[in-house]
């Protein structure tokens, strides 16, 4: 299970890799990608990153391109499964909403009987 920090960064990195596997990106696209309102620093995403890559979520290398750091990142299979588990968890959710209300209906309806019949 993600944390909420680890989660969106974990969405921008699968929205820039888009389909591909694999893309190569700096901080800044990334720390673009993110929701500002968090105020994501580029220490915190490189920590974020590499907790991910222990999770496997996808392989991670850093590179110097012209003097600016890159990532080069990889997908692996529970990378690539990311917005498939976030669906299956909304469902599972939701699921577990309809049930206990469902249970409370019942219970609800299995007192009113009762009462009539011992009335």
């Amino acid at each position: 299970m993600l944390s909420r920090r680890e989660s969106e960064v974990m969405g921008a990195v699968f929205e820039l890799c888009a389909g591909k596997g694999s893309c190569l990106v700096s901080p800044y696209d990334l720390l673009g990608a993110l929701p500002s309102r968090r105020r994501y620093t580029a220490e915190r995403l490189d920590a974020i990153l590499h907790s991910l890559e222990q999770d496997g979520c996808f392989d991670l290398i850093s590179s110097d391109r012209k003097g600016e750091k890159v990532y080069v990142i990889t997908l692996r299979p529970n990378g690539r499964a990311f917005r498939r588990s976030g669906v299956q968890m909304r469902r599972a959710v939701a699921f577990r909403i309809a049930l206990s209300v469902a249970g409370a209906v019942i219970t609800f309806v299995v007192g009113l009987i009762l009462r009539a019949a011992f009335s």
